[in-house]
């Protein structure tokens, strides 16, 4: 076990799997500090050779992220352009991204789970999604009126954030807005079954595939048959290649190792 701790941003590694704890109490709000913290530890895993999973969580047992701090405030003008731009780089992430969600994920907290790749929410009356911004008067700012959209439609996302709303483990989980539902006390062990399970997948191929879909959403069908075309080329000369098409022939099961 690898561990990286900074004050609000927690790091810790085991074999393949990075596990990023959101740890600013009370409610795990995004001031300039956190976020300039949680920077690094993208910059951190990006960078990381070994890692070919991550898994983003609040610290406690009650919140994800409550989203933006309005106690910083004056640090708006910095943190928000921060926020969508770390956000922008998860969801085109080239290494899985899972939201373990623990508690309620509102406002920035929920637009940073819609940029993970998987969602797994703990089965709990004090776990809520929602955008709910307008009731500030103001609008999701880091990528909400884009991402909800694209994942639960456009009607179910309207009703979300123009009324505030917000929804439990079921409701989420009927209009795939989270991809599992836990129940309490096992939402890290089924985030980290999920993890080790994609760290078995061929990382080369992982990477080219969420890198393809991500070209697709960002600049459009041709492009994303351009990366798709390129992660094809990419892949045919790999050791993971050689390794799938060799255990296939010997009936066993294949170990790749991003070569």
């Amino acid at each position: 076990m690898i561990s990286m701790e900074t004050k609000n941003i927690l790091l810790e590694k085991k074999e393949y799997i990075s596990v990023v704890t959101i740890n600013h109490p009370p409610a795990n709000a995004w001031n300039l500090a956190t976020m300039e913290e949680f920077g690094q530890v993208v910059n951190e895993i990006e960078n990381d050779k070994d890692t070919r999973v991550v898994i983003i969580t609040g610290g406690g047992e009650k919140c994800f992220s409550a989203g933006f701090d309005v106690s910083d405030a004056a640090n708006a003008p910095k943190t928000s352009p921060m926020g969508r731009a770390l956000w922008r780089r998860l969801d085109r992430f080239d290494k899985p991204v899972i939201a373990a969600i623990n508690g309620f994920a509102l406002g920035g907290g929920l637009e940073l789970a819609l940029c993970c790749h998987f969602r797994i929410m703990v089965d709990s009356p004090k776990a809520t999604l929602g955008l709910t911004e307008l009731n500030l008067g103001i609008i999701p700012g880091w990528g909400g009126t884009q991402r909800l959209p694209r994942i639960v439609g456009r009607a179910k996302a309207l009703d979300m954030i123009l009324f505030s709303k917000t929804v439990g483990p079921a409701e989420a989980m009927a209009m795939g807005l989270v991809n599992r539902i836990s129940q309490p006390g096992h939402l890290m062990d089924d985030a980290l079954a999920l993890a080790e399970t994609l760290a078995q997948r061929p990382p080369v191929a992982v990477g080219c595939v969420l890198r393809a879909m991500a070209a697709g959403e960002y600049e459009g069908i041709d492009e994303g048959l351009k990366v798709e075309e390129q992660g094809g080329l990419r892949v045919r000369d790999t050791k993971d290649r050689v390794e799938g098409f060799t255990a296939f022939l010997e009936k066993r099961k294949p170990v790749f190792r991003g070569e």
